[in-house]
């Protein structure tokens, strides 16, 4: 995790004045120096995205190579009416500089993929799994892993969201929870459904950096918005794994 040196004041404490008295200026200084990857700038990386920058996080890295389309608008809130055909970065970019000036937003145009998974995450700290397929979430999760870092993981479809979080060599990795690719075209989906699953990622991100609270992790959560409702299932770190097997192993 990043650090800084010294120990000067926490420079615009009173913006973050209500999160300060739950994690502590501590816990806002560690929010401060982190670098945040965010895969994906569309449903769930709009609002992971808003929710992060208004946080304080020091740096978040915002990867995606689509441009906006009509059909993005019931969801993606970070783009509107007058970006369409533009690149989502440069929507997101434009949208959370004025959000809060003080985080440094870096944007890349580029499809996640086997050749440069690794290199996009780089030195971040952690990623935030905001994806529509288990194609580039399995990269991830193996990036994360090869770097040691944090993943969270989130997915929606209608009504129905999930989120867990993947601490390489700890907890069950996404590949010992979903062997197998879910293959799935379009799929339907209403915006509320990705901020419930978006807000649970930016808040088990917050709880990480600030060493507050119990994370979903070993735990696959469900919302159901449907009938408002949530559960859970338990998950265990498959020994075989292909993608984590040997993490943690000194």
């Amino acid at each position: 995790m990043l650090t800084r040196a010294g120990s000067e004041r926490l420079e615009g404490a009173e913006r973050y004045e209500r999160q300060i008295l739950l994690l502590g200026e501590d816990g806002q200084e560690r929010i401060r120096d982190v670098n945040v990857f965010i895969a994906g700038a569309g449903g769930l990386g709009s609002l992971s995205a808003i929710y992060l920058a208004a946080a304080g996080i020091g740096r978040i890295t915002i990867v995606d190579f689509d441009t906006i389309d009509p059909s993005n608008l019931n969801r993606q809130i970070l783009h509107w009416s007058d970006d369409v055909a533009r690149m989502k970065i440069d929507s997101a970019r434009e949208k959370l500089v004025k959000i809060n000036p003080d985080v440094e937003i870096e944007v890349i145009a580029e499809k996640i993929d086997e050749g440069n998974a690794s290199e996009l995450v780089g030195s971040s700290d952690l990623v935030v799994d905001a994806m529509d397929n288990f194609r580039a979430r399995y990269l991830l999760n193996k990036a994360a892993i090869a770097r040691n870092i944090p993943l969270f993981h989130g997915a929606v479809h209608g009504f129905v969201g999930q989120v867990t979080t993947v601490i390489p060599g700890e907890t069950a990795c996404l590949r010992c929870i979903f062997p197998d690719d879910p293959q799935e075209g379009v799929f339907p989906i209403i915006g509320a459904t990705c901020g419930v699953v978006a807000s649970i990622q930016v808040n088990e991100v917050l709880k990480y950096i600030s060493c507050t609270g119990t994370l979903a992790t070993n735990r696959l959560l469900f919302w159901n918005g449907a009938d408002a409702t949530m559960s859970e299932i338990r998950v265990e770190r498959d020994p075989g794994c292909v993608d984590c097997k040997g993490a943690g192993v000194n």
